[in-house]
C-alpha cells in the first residue's frame, strides 16, 4: 500500500485538522503535526471531525519542522503546498512516502520555508480575487492527486452497489 505522510504546520482549526486525520485514516497516510496547535488534541471538535477512524491513524507531533526534517532523514521528499507558488500540484510526480506540507489556516507556510525550498511548492489553481481553499479541502485534493498518480495502491478499488438502473 502506498503510504503519503501529511504534514500540517502549526494547525489553528480543530474541525480542520479532525478532517484531515480522517481523510489520513481513510487514505492509509501518515498525519504528521507540527506544534505550536491552535487548539489542544483533546478537544471534542477536533474528535468529533475525525469520527471514530483516530485508531486507524498514524500520527506524529513535533516541536518544529526543523526536528520533522531531521527524523525524515536526507533522503525524504517534501512538497509545500502554498497560493504563492508558480507550479501546479498536477505538474508533480508524487512517489510513495512523500511529504506534503501544509501551512496554518491564516497565513500558510512561513514565506522563509517557502523560499528555501521554491522547487517544490506547488498550487492547486483557483479564482484569482479569492484567497485559498479550506485547509481540509487542499489537502484532500493534494492527497488524492498523489494516490491517482500511484495508482491508488491498497486502496478499495470498486464499489460494492448491489441493484441496476437499467
Amino acid at each position: 500500500m502506498a503510504c503519503l505522510n501529511i504534514v500540517l504546520v502549526e494547525p489553528e482549526i480543530p474541525q480542520n485538522t479532525g478532517n484531515i486525520a480522517r481523510t489520513c485514516a481513510c487514505t492509509g497516510s501518515r498525519l504528521h503535526l507540527v506544534k505550536p496547535l491552535g487548539f489542544e488534541i483533546s478537544d471534542s471538535r477536533l474528535k468529533r471531525a475525525g469520527l471514530d477512524y483516530w485508531s486507524e491513524l498514524e500520527i506524529f507531533y513535533y516541536d518544529s519542522f526543523g526536528e520533522l526534517r531531521e527524523k525524515a532523514g536526507p533522503g525524504a521528499r517534501f512538497f509545500f503546498f502554498t497560493t504563492k507558488a508558480a507550479r501546479r500540484y498536477t505538474d508533480a510526480e508524487f512517489r510513495d512516502g512523500d511529504f506534503l506540507v501544509f501551512g496554518k489556516e491564516t497565513h500558510g507556510l512561513p514565506e522563509p520555508l517557502l523560499e528555501a525550498n521554491y522547487g517544490q511548492c506547488l498550487r492547486i489553481p483557483m479564482g484569482a480575487r479569492l484567497r485559498s481553499l479550506n485547509l481540509s479541502n487542499s489537502v484532500a485534493v493534494a492527497v488524492f492527486e498523489a494516490l491517482r498518480q500511484l495508482g491508488f495502491d491498497g486502496l478499495e478499488s470498486e464499489g460494492h452497489l448491489t441493484g441496476r438502473a437499467d
